[in-house]
């Protein structure tokens, strides 16, 4: 059998790696050793990032409507408790922006939920 030599998945390999690296600073963006590295750092961070990400608008949403029914006389486990019972099933993501969008729509939406009490 014929030797193989890995000189062409070498290259792919570490062409792949220096690509993903283009624009980081001095060599990291160069040596492939130094490239890895900072590769394989940021794909944690980014990883990280996409969790956070989604506490970090999930808190945003429950702030925003926090705030919308304290204006409207009611506090926001009070209100959520209201709409489970009333069967109105909108994430927070939709409350929020009609708490924004439409404050006399989401008004509607406390006294529904109060009346479900």
């Amino acid at each position: 059998m014929a030797r193989v030599k890995g000189a062409l998945s070498t290259r792919k390999r570490r062409k792949k790696i220096l690509k993903l690296a283009k624009g980081y600073f001095g060599s990291k963006s160069k040596h492939f050793k130094m490239a890895k590295q900072a590769v394989m750092k940021s794909g944690n961070y980014a990883f990280i990032g996409r969790k956070a990400k989604k506490r970090d608008f999930r808190r945003l949403w429950i702030t925003r409507i926090s705030a919308a029914c304290k204006a409207n006389g009611v506090n926001y486990s009070t209100f959520m408790n209201g709409l489970k019972k009333a069967g109105i099933t909108l994430n927070r993501k939709m409350l929020s922006e009609i708490a924004i969008a439409d404050p006399k729509a989401f008004t509607a939406l406390v006294e529904q939920a109060k009346a479900a009490l």
